[in-house]
């Protein structure tokens, strides 16, 4: 059973703040180990990971098959159905409109000391797309990562996609071709991060890597980070559901359990002002856990960090779910829209009672790599930006030197940096010498 909060308890604060900080994830328990990966990869490079292909993913490989080759990506699309295939063209091209609208423009102007001043946007060069693999083959995942980073304009893709016992996906590798990604690797794990990092024989290195996986990845990425950009540290999924009781119990409580199938540590929490119908909705969620195919990974999920917080109003609801920062929130009250606006804290956000997160992870168009771990606070999701860097360009002339030169001078003498005042006077000098 889920854990029942109340507001209007008089131990609430202390429960909740209990709650918020909870551990759900195990990162520190696969540092070591990550670390000895790392170190192998760098020192071995192709060596090191067929090696520990082999061992994890039961794959032996070698330097020329560490990537499929274009027949072998052949050979796989051609066995997706057509109606998967047009569904992820769709998804596809759902989520290139909604990327392409976020692009930056460059900028340029002249101030009035007559300095011209801007910035320009650039792709980086190349990127590392990590795509878990086994249990957890998401092309979705492919779409979501590629995307941005074609639209962005980066001319280097690498896709690491692990295949356990050689068992291949074909539709993520339909989505490389989609997202126009042609190079990918069937590595995975810590040695895939590292190689994408740092390099190896056949594998060149890259400038970023993004995408979700297993604590080994997660730790993986953080251990990199430095060497090469990432997105994101992300953790366990989770959902939030602000509800009034005008609402269907059994749509929420499917849900609930869209994020609890994800993963034993997922955290499914539903704020609604009606105790009853919270307790429905925790019926509904049990009813359909007996026939959920992964009903034992989501049941764990819904009795170890499941929730139902009652609150007095829904004012009190948007004050708690900015404390939560979720990586999902779905809002289905009267006044979906103003509540929408209230909640400035959530990787993702879905409007109204027919719109589920389920379209957000698919077809709704916006990314579905998200903060995790109350990180919405001070994140955002995957996007274009991830693949961009902003590079400011000044240029000054003779008057606006002789206009703001004199101030640099003075600050660099506070701070007894000699040169770089010195630098600015020069210059100032030759001027005044004219």
């Amino acid at each position: 059973m889920p854990v029942f909060l109340n507001t209007a308890a008089d131990n609430f604060e202390s429960v909740f703040a209990k709650f918020l900080t909870a551990k759900r994830d195990t990162d520190s328990d696969v540092l070591d180990v990550v670390n000895t990966i790392i170190a192998d990869v760098r020192a071995n490079g192709d060596a090191a990971v067929i090696e520990l292909t082999s061992k994890f993913d039961r794959l032996d490989l070698t330097p020329d098959t560490l990537a499929f080759s274009a027949a072998d990506i052949d050979a796989a699309v051609a066995k997706v159905p057509d109606a998967e295939r047009a569904a992820l063209k769709l998804a596809a091209d759902r989520i290139r409109a909604y990327h392409e609208m976020q692009l930056p423009k460059d900028a340029r102007w002249t101030d009035e000391t007559g300095a011209d001043l801007g910035w320009r946007w650039s792709a980086v060069s190349s990127a590392g797309l990590y795509v878990p693999g086994g249990l957890a083959s998401y092309p979705s995942s492919v779409l979501m990562n590629a995307i941005p980073a074609a639209v962005a304009g980066v001319k280097n893709l690498v896709i690491c996609a692990p295949t356990p016992n050689g068992n291949v996906n074909p539709l993520v590798l339909l989505a490389a071709r989609l997202s126009g990604v042609e190079t990918v690797y069937r590595i995975g794990g810590a040695q895939a991060i590292a190689a994408m990092a740092y390099g190896t024989e056949t594998i060149a290195p890259v400038d970023k890597i993004t995408g979700p996986g297993n604590a080994f990845v997660a730790v993986a990425k953080r251990q990199v980070f430095g060497q090469v950009g990432i997105d994101m540290i992300a953790g366990p999924s989770e959902i939030l559901v602000i509800a009034d009781k005008d609402n269907n119990p059994d749509w929420l409580a499917l849900d609930l359990l869209s994020q609890a199938e994800h993963d034993e540590s997922a955290q499914s929490i539903l704020i609604t002002d009606d105790e009853d119908f919270g307790k429905t909705v925790v019926q509904a969620v049990e009813k359909r856990l007996k026939t959920l195919e992964r009903r034992e990974i989501a049941g764990k999920s819904w009795a170890d960090y499941g929730a139902v917080i009652v609150v007095k109003n829904l004012d009190e609801a948007a004050e708690l779910s900015n404390r939560i920062a979720p990586e999902h929130l779905e809002i289905c009250v009267a006044d979906a829209e103003g509540m929408a606006e209230k909640c400035i804290h959530a990787g993702a956000i879905f409007i109204g009672a027919y719109t589920p997160e389920a379209i957000g992870d698919y077809v709704g168009g916006p990314n579905h790599v998200l903060p995790t771990g109350r990180t919405a606070r001070f994140s955002s999701g995957l996007n274009v930006l991830d693949f961009m860097k902003k590079t400011t360009i000044s240029r000054m002339t003779t008057g606006s030197l002789r206009a703001i030169g004199p101030a640099a001078a003075t600050l660099a003498k506070s701070e007894s940096l000699e040169a770089h005042g010195l630098s600015v006077l020069a210059r100032l000098e030759a001027l005044n010498n004219e």
